[in-house]
This record gives C-alpha cells, structure tokens and sequence, in this order.
C-alpha cells in the first residue's frame, strides 16, 4: 500500500511539472497559479511537519521528565490552524510577502503554542500595526522616499520584529512548558521575567509602529531631533513629536490590555497570585520607552538627508542629499531590532521592584 501511494504521489507530481514546462503558449497567469499553489502546499506541509515534531518532542520529554506538561492535541491543532488562517489574511491584504508570510508562521506557531498571552499580544502588534501602516498611505508616499504600497513586510523585518519574542518563548517553554501562568515574580521569578521580556519586546515594536504612522500624519508641529533637539523634516529618523510619543504610549498599551484580557480568561489560579492589571501599564511603559531608544538609535545610528530633487528624507548617503542627521551604520530593520532587545532587557529587572506581591 505505501509503495503504492508513493507511486501515485510520484506520477502525479511528474505531471504537474510536465504540465508546467509545456504552458510556454498559454496564459502565463495560469503558470503563476499553478507554482502560487505548489508553494502554498509545500509551505503548509512543512509548517504541520514541524509543529507535529513539536509535539512528538513534549511527549518524549513528559515521558522521561514526568514534570513537563505536554501539549496537548487541542493546543497543538490551534497552534496550527489559527497562524495559518491569519498569515493568509495578510498576503491577501499584502501586509506580509511571501517570505515575510513564511517568517510569520514560524513566529506565530513557537508563541501561540508557548502561551495564548503571547498570541493574542502578538495579533495586536501585526494587526494593528498592518492597519496603521495603509492608513493615509496616499500621504505617506509624499513624506517616506521607502514607502510600500500595502506596507508588505518581509522576512528581514518579521526576523528584526519577532526574533525576540520567539527566543524567549521558546525559553519560556524549556523552563515552564507550553501554558498561561500568573506573572507572579514572588512564586515564579524566572517564567514571569520572561512573559515580561517577551510583553517588552513586541510593546516595543508596537509603540514604535504607532509612533510613525499615527505622529507623521497627524502632528501639526514639526518634529525635533532627539539629540539636539532641533527642528527637522517630517520623516527624519530620531524625528519625535508629541502625538507620535502619545501614540507609542496607545501602542504598548493595546498590547499589554491584549495580555492582560488572555490573563483573565486562561489562567486559573489568578485569585492567590499577584494582581496582573500592572500588565497593562508595563506595556505602555514599554511602548513609550521602545520608541525613545528606536529614535535615539535612528539619530545616532541611521543615516538621515534630505534630497533636494523629491523633496523627502532619504536613509542612504548620495551625492544630491544633504545631510540631517546620524551615520550609516544600521538600517531601519536594525534600529528596531536593537531597540527590543534593549527594551526586553532593561524593563523586567525594572518591573521587579515595583510589581505587587500577594
């Protein structure tokens, strides 16, 4: 029967590839089509191989650590389905490219299996963030020389927005197995530092996604250099306004209140552990302090001119631009990724000290 099925499996797919290499005549959209699906199986396959080996792997640990919960199917099944659902959403919408869609599976599967309060905070990052960045685009495409139509993301930037947080669920899933636990640093200092760090990171990215596309459009005072303090134009990396700070706040708050509300409906034991509301101002602390540190990286770290011929900010050295501000040391991908690391870092071991015992 297995020999028989391989056979099967092996014709039909020699004749899918026949059938691509002789559509020379035809339409070649229907050629895109056919090798548009071909991908979306392969990627399919592979992302429900390696979630499964997920499993296999949790199960093999309960069997010899008898400590380690494994996951179960329902979590398993929901760790699948639900990223898959929404990455599709997104390249339907063109949030994500390919590659980005790709990068997005692997990010969304390791958190949602690791904790549902990760999911749902990193759905308010994407979602939000996704909706904001088409918000205005006709304006935007005046202001930014590197506007996408769509605001596509691809895989460099899922890696730069999401290598944190996946690290540290991956971690959090090594020292406390997949599930929602209490942030309680008096009963588990170690998972709830990490839940922090991980809040930390995408508050970061979000409050400085907020601060970009909410402050460039809508603030009517020009923006001033984090540094110096002086006026520059509007899209000038380290540029910072009023509204665009407001707006970072808004952003690691929608994102801590995404975690918090998680909190509430998947752990059981809330009612002897430490309060959790201190979640929700956590993630706006983290927002507003992830946009500062991104601003103070992009006016230190990241070339700013301003190009006579468009009339916008440009981010790499050229003869025609004259310089604003920073050097060309890291790109935009990068800035982001130091600010969450940084932010990751410095806030829990903060948040200690303040956190409300029992």
């Amino acid at each position: 029967m297995t020999f028989l099925f391989l056979r099967n499996a092996m014709y039909f797919l020699s004749q899918v590839l026949i059938s691509l290499f002789s559509m020379t005549d035809l339409d070649e959209n229907i050629c895109k089509k056919y090798i548009k699906m071909i991908t979306n199986i392969v990627i399919l396959s592979l992302v429900i191989c390696i979630s499964l080996a997920f499993w296999i792997l949790s199960m093999t640990a309960n069997t010899y650590y008898g400590n380690l919960q494994p996951i179960s199917p329902w979590r398993w099944l929901f760790s699948v389905v639900v990223p898959v659902l929404i990455i599709s959403r997104g390249l339907k919408k063109k949030s994500l490219d390919h590659s980005g869609a790709l990068g997005g599976l692997v990010v969304g599967f390791i958190l949602t299996i690791a904790n549902f309060s990760f999911f749902t905070s990193l759905m308010m990052f994407f979602l939000s963030s996704s909706k904001l960045t088409k918000w205005k685009g006709e304006t935007k495409k005046h202001l930014d020389s590197e506007y996408k139509e769509g605001g596509q993301r691809n895989w460099v930037q899922v890696f730069c927005n999401g290598a944190v947080p996946t690290e540290l669920a991956l971690l959090y899933m090594i020292e406390n197995g997949p599930g929602e636990i209490p942030i309680d640093f008096s009963k588990q200092y170690t998972a709830s530092w990490m839940c922090l760090s991980l809040l930390a990171a995408l508050a970061c990215c979000a409050g400085d996604t907020w601060a970009s596309e909410v402050g460039t459009v809508l603030s009517k005072s020009s923006p001033r250099l984090i540094t110096t303090w002086e006026k520059v134009p509007v899209g000038t990396n380290g540029g910072i306004t009023i509204v665009g700070l407001a707006s970072s706040v808004l952003g690691g708050t929608a994102v801590g209140f995404a975690y918090f509300l998680t909190q509430l409906v998947f752990v059981n034991d809330l009612d002897i552990s430490a309060p959790q509301w201190p979640i929700i101002v956590f993630g706006g602390i983290a927002g507003l302090l992830g946009s500062i540190v991104d601003s103070y990286l992009g006016a230190t770290m990241q070339y700013s001119g301003w190009d006579e011929s468009t009339g916008m900010v440009v981010n790499s050295p050229a003869s025609e631009a004259k310089h604003i501000a920073g050097r060309p040391i890291l790109d935009n991908n990068g800035v982001n990724l130091f600010s969450s690391v940084l932010v990751a870092l410095l806030l829990p071991t903060a948040a200690c000290g303040f956190w409300p015992r029992e």
